[in-house]
């Protein structure tokens, strides 16, 4: 860490500062937290009411004392009509809808658990989910009540949004609120360490795991980011700027993943900072939508931020407004970095990694540093350790790589009724990421591959994340997907797959690659397509998906 960095940290956490850092005895461990952050999620959203627009879906605008005001309604319903209480889950599956934002503050604010389902699962996803959690309340659009028809759910009552018939089951959320006068909040005690979410963890085999999160983890996540946003001003030498309208960001990922609730949605509040929520993602709607609503940050995969730098270049659009292009989920291709830096008037990229257990919170990188380090995940948060560790869990020293593991204020304390996961995945309060990492000599993180992803040619170890980055610094390559071939005289081999949209050749690829890696770890089998790789609902490329079709395709079982 530079001098200059350090100094602005220890500025701006020193005692009596508002992200002033101290440290409590929590879970048994010595944690360091934010002293001035409010005790839970229903304080936050009660100390951020105005009169400012929050909410803008399509013509409909909602400020944040309205929305904050519908919350209070629906908070009172749900004890009334369907005896939620301090614990209980209530779940969403929905579209980006306001109704999504308003159950959650009802549900949190009385000490209710939010249940954010992934709005792409099918019936049996739904139904195992639904009875995983025990939820007493279900909100959900037409699109989930018909998968909802479809399954068994006797104990979850359910609350039709933007039902587009009569004909479904539970009662309209609109007549649920009509029933209820505008009221105060209940009066109910919410403590930082209460249990406020459970987020299913994304995966592409089995049933997703349900991190529970408390108020402080969440919390102590969205004043990481405050402080990560301050301490790059100072190191500057700026201040915040002063805009001449409103704050906004644009919400294109889906509320249900940690991405789109944490670092777009919840971050919003005391930055009195207004959401822009899209029905669905289109790159050209996307950049109108920036240039009306003067939107000032976009934070979303490397597929649609690499769709934005498309549409910034062919629709004309005055995207001068926009500041900052956020990622994360998955590494940008260097040229896209590049690309974002080049494409956009004012808007610096920016990066990090962060995990569903985290609370999408872990380390950041931004502007210059993230130009000369595309490679990076960034740095580490101020209330969190990280540390690489080999095989038997002992740390390793700089520049080695190993398994990433964190521990700190962010991090779950466990799974949703998952004790043989938590053993497995947590020591002593450290989180087993199960992603393969080292730290440079100024301490930034770079994530080189998965545990899961190496691949052993002939007693090699080949890291697929080592082999896609190659790849992804051919500037014809979009995105890349690499993985385990089955052989059977050298065990496994390489195949990658990837997406180019100009009729890229595999022989111009391989000569590419072979300026880049040796030769054993060049991929085997090649294929090159036309078309984006699919995605699970994390938006990180389903690569099970992909090497299963690559396998088929070229007969290796």
């Amino acid at each position: 860490m530079s001098s200059t960095r350090a100094a602005a940290i220890a500025e701006l956490t020193a005692s009596g500062q508002p992200h002033e850092i101290t440290t409590i005895e929590l879970n048994g461990r010595s944690t360091k937290v934010f002293a001035n952050a409010p005790d839970s999620l229903r304080q936050l959203f009660a100390e951020n009411v105005s009169e400012q627009d929050f909410i803008v879906y399509e013509d409909e605008r909602y400020s944040f004392q309205e929305a904050y005001d519908l919350s209070c309604r629906l908070a009172t319903q749900l004890q009334d009509r369907f005896g939620v209480q301090h614990g209980d889950r209530v779940a969403i599956s929905m579209r980006n809808y306001p109704e999504w934002i308003i159950a959650f503050m009802a549900t949190t604010s009385i000490g209710g658990i939010a249940v954010a389902m992934n709005a792409w699962w099918e019936p049996e996803e739904i139904e195992q989910g639904l009875e995983d959690c025990g939820a007493k309340v279900i909100f959900a659009d037409q699109e989930r009540m018909d998968r909802i028809a479809k399954i068994s759910a006797p104990n979850t009552a359910v609350v039709a949004v933007r039902p587009q018939s009569d004909d479904f089951q539970g009662v309209a959320y609109t007549e649920l609120m009509a029933e209820q006068p505008q009221v105060a909040m209940p009066d109910v005690q919410v403590a930082p360490e209460d249990a406020a979410t459970i987020f299913y963890t994304s995966g592409s085999t089995g049933f997703p795991k349900g991190a529970l999160a408390s108020n402080r983890n969440i919390l102590s996540a969205l004043f990481s980011w405050e402080l990560d946003g301050l301490t790059a001003l100072k190191v500057a030498g700026l201040e915040p700027p002063e805009l001449p309208y409103q704050n906004a960001t644009l919400l294109a990922v889906p509320l249900f993943h940690a991405t789109g609730s944490h670092a777009v949605y919840l971050a919003s509040y005391r930055a009195q900072r207004k959401i822009v929520s899209m029905y669905k993602w289109q790159a050209d709607d996307a950049a109108a939508l920036i240039e009306q609503e003067k939107i000032s940050s976009f934070v979303a995969p490397a597929a649609m931020t690499g769709d934005l730098v498309q549409a910034a270049r062919t629709t004309n659009r005055d995207l001068s407004s926009l500041t900052n292009v956020g990622g994360g989920g998955a590494p940008r291709a260097p040229e896209q970095v590049r690309d974002i830096d080049d494409a956009f008037e004012a808007a610096l990229p920016g990066t990090g990694w962060g995990m569903t257990e985290t609370n999408a919170i872990g380390t950041g990188i931004g502007g210059q540093d993230y130009l000369d380090r595309p490679a990076s995940s960034g740095r580490a948060s101020q209330i969190l350790e990280l540390k690489v560790v080999d095989e038997s869990g002992d740390e390793l020293p700089q520049g080695e790589r190993g398994e990433l593991w964190i521990r700190g204020a962010s991090v779950i304390n466990g799974y949703w009724r998952r004790p043989e996961a938590n053993q497995e995945t947590f020591t002593d309060g450290w989180l087993h990421t199960g992603d393969v990492a080292y730290f440079d000599e100024d301490g930034f993180v770079f994530i080189v591959d998965r545990i899961k992803d190496l691949i052993i040619r002939g007693g090699e170890n080949i890291g697929c994340g080592e082999v896609e980055a190659a790849l992804l610094e051919h500037p014809e390559v979009l995105e890349a997907s690499v993985y385990a071939v089955p052989d059977e005289r050298l065990g496994e081999e390489v195949g990658a797959t990837v997406y180019s949209e100009n009729g890229l050749q595999e022989e111009s690829l391989r000569a590419f690659l072979d300026q880049r890696l040796a030769k054993f770890k060049i991929p085997r089998y090649l294929h090159i397509i036309a078309s984006p790789l699919p995605r699970i609902a994390s938006g990180k490329i389903y690569k099970k998906q992909i090497r299963e079709d690559a396998i088929n395709s070229i007969g290796a079982v």
